[in-house]
C-alpha cells in the first residue's frame, strides 16, 4: 500500500527522518523488497550493477549496529564541536537552524539502537587509491539506487536518513552483518521505520541563484 504521492511530492518531501521514526512498529520484509526492486531500476554505470544492499529487520543486529553508530556519533559530536561548527554558520538564523538539525541528529543517535530495520548500501570492491573516474562511476551508481530506495520508502509511509559516521567503524559493522570487508565497501547506513504521521513539508533551502549556473559558471 502506498501513499499515492505524486512524483514531485515524493521528491520534495522525502526528508531525513530522525525524530518521527516509529520505533515500536515492525517493518515487513515485503515492503522492503518492494523498495529494493524499485532501487534496482536506478541508472548504473556501464550497466554493471556492482552494488549490494544489506537490509536487516533482526532487532539484535539493528541494536548492535545502532549502538556502534551511537558510540561513534557521541564521541565525535562534543559540545566543543557543536559550538565551533555553529559559529561557522554565519547569520544567527542559520546557526539556529543548524543547531536544531543537530538536536535532531542527537535524537537519532540516542535512539538508533531501537530502530526496527536498517539499510546499508554497498559497492563491490574497495576504492582506496582509485582514480576519480572509477570513484565517480561507483558512487554515482549506488547513491542513485539508494536514493530510489528512500523515495520508494517515503511513498510507503517509511522514514529513512542517510548517515555515514558509522564508517569510522565499518569493519565492526561488517562483522555484525556478515559483509565481506575485504571485497565489499559500505557507503552509508540508514534507519528504516514507519513514520509518526505521513505529512512532511519541503526542506528549508537557500535560493537556487546561489548554486545554479546557466550557460557557464
Amino acid at each position: 500500500m502506498t501513499l499515492e504521492l505524486s512524483a514531485d511530492e515524493v521528491l520534495t518531501t522525502t526528508r531525513s527522518v530522525r525524530r518521527r521514526l516509529d520505533l515500536e512498529k515492525e517493518v515487513s520484509p515485503e515492503i522492503l523488497r518492494e523498495c529494493l526492486n524499485i532501487a534496482l531500476q536506478a541508472p548504473t554505470g556501464s550497466l554493471r550493477q556492482d552494488w549490494h544492499f544489506v537490509v536487516s529487520t533482526d532487532r539484535d543486529q539493528c541494536r548492535e549496529v545502532g549502538t556502534i553508530y551511537q558510540e561513534v556519533w557521541t564521541k565525535m559530536v562534543t559540545d566543543d564541536y557543536l559550538n565551533a561548527s555553529a559559529s561557522r554558520q554565519g547569520e544567527k538564523g542559520d546557526q539556529a537552524s543548524w543547531l536544531n538539525m543537530m538536536g535532531s541528529a542527537r535524537h537519532l543517535a540516542e535512539t538508533f539502537p531501537e530502530v526496527p530495520a536498517i539499510f546499508v548500501p554497498c559497492i563491490s570492491g574497495r576504492l582506496e587509491g582509485a582514480d576519480a573516474m572509477t570513484q565517480a562511476v561507483k558512487w554515482g551508481s549506488v547513491i542513485q539506487a539508494a536514493w530510489s530506495f528512500m523515495l520508494a520508502a517515503r511513498n510507503r509511509g517509511l522514514g529513512t536518513c542517510w548517515t555515514t559516521v558509522h564508517l569510522q567503524r565499518e569493519e565492526d559493522v561488517a562483522d555484525i552483518l556478515g559483509i565481506p570487508f575485504a571485497s565489499i565497501q559500505q557507503v552509508a547506513l540508514s534507519p528504516v521505520a514507519h513514520t509518526i504521521g505521513t505529512s512532511f513539508k519541503s526542506g528549508r533551502r537557500k535560493p537556487s541563484a546561489e548554486f545554479v549556473h546557466f550557460n557557464g559558471w
